[in-house]
């Protein structure tokens, strides 16, 4: 049963066009958003169903098997005819002049959607959240699955939603949606560095040891006398670690007991290559290698007369 001699049949509208890109017709502005333009018996078809407004239509590729949905611009194709996105084409698998099936749907409000750019060079724009927000005013609906595109600043975008919610498809008019981002499709993970391993535990097979820091030994020198004299029977110097086994009393430097163990005790420092200041052992055994083995013995001084008061002459003040 046909309607007026439009072709239209049933009570939905449900029409069959040939479909071409907006650079066949002098609307350039349809690239930006999702709305097609149609033949004037489509509006007088529509307003004889009483369709609610907007008017949204699914579009179906029979041939590839592919369903997108759409709004309307203007009534102004020729019959026969429907003008659309090239990106929307590219999503149907359509090409000039193939055949594509309009049938109006009615579909939810969106409450959220996912996006996933397909390069990062979107989320380097310097607001691409606002971009979008002025983007998406020229839409309608989206369709999960569908590949949107966005221009900016003489370059353009692709975005695909990869999810939708209440359905697959919805209706982005008048709404307030939850918008998410995917990572973009050329995106790569940082490269994770070789973390380091840890003390206590044995290295893996093939890998090599850490090299240990040498560490710090305290009077490590060698002994040299005040006088520039050479030392003789000089013992090689012995580390810091091995002063740690002596007494308190030998490390310190101090006689605790007499003159004896002080002695010893200067000489053994001595013979282990340090310098021991403050001791009167290393002074007399040097003046007892400068001096010779015979002495003379030395004159007896002679005793200084003692200061004696009061000791002078008398004289008288008369003369």
């Amino acid at each position: 049963m046909f309607f007026d001699g439009y072709g239209y049949h049933g009570t939905s509208f449900e029409q069959t066009y040939r479909c071409y890109p907006a650079s066949f017709i002098d609307k350039a502005q349809i690239e930006n958003g999702d709305k097609v333009i149609m033949p004037p018996s489509a509006l007088d078809r529509l307003a004889s169903l009483h369709i609610d407004y907007p008017m949204l239509f699914e579009l179906q590729n029979a041939a590839a098997e592919r369903v997108s949905h759409c709004g309307v611009l203007e009534f102004i194709a020729e019959e026969g005819m429907i003008y659309m996105p090239y990106w929307m084409m590219e999503n149907l698998l359509l090409q000039e002049g193939d055949f594509v099936r309009v049938k109006n749907v009615t579909l939810p409000k969106g409450t959220y959607v996912k996006l996933q750019p397909h390069t990062k060079d979107f989320l380097e724009i310097s607001n691409p959240k606002a971009i979008l927000e002025t983007t998406l005013r020229n839409f309608s609906c989206l369709t999960t699955g569908d590949s949107i595109m966005v221009a900016y600043n003489n370059k353009k975008y692709y975005i695909d939603i990869i999810e939708s919610k209440p359905s697959n498809a919805i209706s982005i008019i008048e709404t307030d949606c939850e918008v998410d981002f995917a990572p973009p499709l050329d995106y790569k993970e940082p490269e994770k560095r070789a973390t380091s391993i840890p003390t206590g535990k044995a290295p893996a097979e093939g890998q090599e040891p850490p090299a240990e820091e040498p560490k710090f030994n305290a009077f490590t020198g060698v002994a040299r006398r005040l006088d520039g004299k050479p030392l003789k029977n000089l013992s090689p110097p012995i580390s810091s670690s091995g002063s740690k086994d002596r007494t308190p009393g030998t490390s310190n430097g101090v006689g605790q007991s007499s003159a004896s163990s002080s002695s010893s005790q200067s000489t053994s420092r001595q013979s282990q290559g340090k310098l021991v200041f403050g001791s009167n052992t290393n002074r007399t055994g040097e003046a007892q290698k400068d001096t010779p083995k015979e002495t003379k013995p030395e004159p007896p001084k002679k005793e200084e007369p003692k200061f004696q008061p009061f000791s002078g002459k008398k004289y008288s003040l008369k003369g």
